[in-house]
């Protein structure tokens, strides 16, 4: 998403050093042909307000991070437009001297230089926009890459630990069912140890009457 911001902040570049080269080239303009320039101004100027609200879509649609170096770029766009529109009103409310526009045509040179050195400077001025736009946004796609990376890294943990727990609990469940079956031994012995009980209280107690008439006809008889 950030490619089609791109493409839209380069245009809107182009288009606003060309639309300050026709600003400079209208002031020496009169008439039909000043109006027509003008005409061809405004006309540029919607399109860079209809870039500008492209490029506000774009950027809000964007991760938090991004969006706002966008935003705080087309805050400076903006700025620059207003700056545009209101060297347009003052070209159409301004009227150049005849004898020193007559001059100015005489001597060829002086609107070829004061165009090309305006344009220069808006050139310069909108690459080193693209350029810093560009390595913010670099930068941002570094720190995307990296909070991904991170997250992954994250979700593969967390992944081996709920194995390792699922793990303990299969152990815990067998623990548990070893101990029923410990439990279980040991209530058949205590169980048996019952029975023997019983069983060698009537061996003893058979003995003990034995004796006791082995004693009786032995002395009684």
């Amino acid at each position: 998403m950030s490619g089609v911001f791109e493409g839209y902040e380069k245009q809107y570049c182009e288009l606003s050093a060309s639309l300050a080269k026709k600003s400079s080239s209208a002031n020496l303009l009169d008439g039909e042909q000043k109006k027509q320039k003008l005409s061809d101004i405004k006309n540029g100027l919607d399109q860079a307000e209809a870039l500008i609200r492209k490029m506000d879509i774009e950027a809000r649609g964007l991760q938090p991070n991004i969006r706002a170096v966008l935003l705080a770029k087309l805050r400076e766009y903006k700025s620059d437009l207003n700056n545009l529109k209101s060297e347009i009103k003052r070209v159409e409310t301004t009227n150049l001297n005849q004898a020193a526009r007559d001059e100015l045509l005489e001597s060829g040179m002086a609107d070829s230089l004061s165009v090309s050195a305006n344009q220069k400077d808006r050139l310069k001025m909108s690459t080193g926009r693209l350029n810093t736009s560009s390595n913010r946004i670099r930068d941002s796609r570094k720190v995307m890459l990296e909070t991904e990376e991170l997250g992954v890294s994250l979700l593969h943990d967390l992944h081996q630990q709920r194995q390792s727990l699922l793990h303990t609990n299969n152990t815990m469940d067998g623990v548990d069912e070893n101990i029923g079956k410990s439990r279980r031994i040991i209530t058949n012995i205590s169980r048996r140890m019952d029975r023997n009980k019983w069983v060698i209280g009537a061996i003893i107690t058979v003995l003990i009457i034995a004796i006791f008439v082995v004693l009786y006809f032995k002395f009684i008889k």
